[in-house]
């Protein structure tokens, strides 16, 4: 990141729908082969460009189109690492939702309405980014995923969950307090950007299907490894 008064020069440019929603359900939709994602995008241009490159990654778009495409800066230093500029006020979908009968649900944001929705789904899966609706809503959740390190993630319980999940990233994490372990990259660092949301999807998916806590954790280790080889969330997530 430039120092103050400094100026500096990125080596490469391009852009594409990002956030935790679309890199969930493009996970999703690789592993399972299909993933309807609820979202909300402006009612403007981008939106619109958005939804369409989202179906081009395999995901069923159910979208409300309001106000203005929230925008992001993520910058990547020559290690991979991101750092993260938002430009607008974030766009939320809103309950309720029609979720019934789904085997597993991921929800990465939206209003306490649509959480209710979601818990009609045989699993729930949450991140703990959005802690004050998981607190609203007051749902029992199935899986809570979040990052050890990152203050926005931290989870410090209250709430009514089976599973948390905390990841440390090359250094693996712990699922109810017993730690896990990362598993080598399958190439070398291209960008970090949709790693931890990966791991969260694959998670998820392997936890609705069935399978043991240590097996779905090795699913997503390697999911979220292999984001990090990719440029960008999307080329490098590891598919069914």
């Amino acid at each position: 990141m430039p120092r103050a008064g400094e100026i500096v020069h990125a080596t490469d440019v391009w852009e594409e729908p990002g956030g935790g929603g679309a890199v969930v359900a493009a996970q999703l939709a690789k592993l399972n082969r299909r993933c309807e994602f609820f979202t909300a995008l402006g009612d403007d241009v981008l939106g619109r460009q958005c939804v369409v490159v989202l179906a081009e990654l395999g995901i069923d778009v159910h979208v409300r189109h309001e106000g203005a495409t929230r925008r992001a800066f993520t910058h990547l230093d020559a290690n991979g690492e991101r750092s993260i500029t938002v430009l607008g006020d974030k766009l939320l979908p809103r309950g309720p939702l029609p979720l019934h009968g789904y085997d597993g649900v991921f929800f990465v944001s939206g209003d306490a309405a649509a959480l209710e929705s979601a818990r009609s789904a045989r699993f729930l899966a949450a991140t703990s980014r959005e802690l004050p609706t998981l607190r609203a809503a007051g749902v029992r959740l199935d899986l809570l995923v979040g990052s050890a390190s990152d203050p926005g993630e931290r989870y410090e319980g209250g709430l009514d969950v089976r599973l948390v999940v905390r990841t440390a990233g090359p250094e693996g994490g712990e699922a109810d307090g017993r730690r896990y372990s990362a598993v080598p990259l399958p190439g070398p660092v291209v960008d970090s950007y949709g790693a931890g949301d990966s791991f969260a999807a694959a998670l998820c998916f392997a936890l609705a299907r069935g399978d043991s806590l240590d097996d779905a954790l090795a699913l997503a280790a390697r999911a979220g490894a292999a984001v990090m080889t990719g440029r960008g969330p999307y080329p490098a997530q590891i598919s069914r």
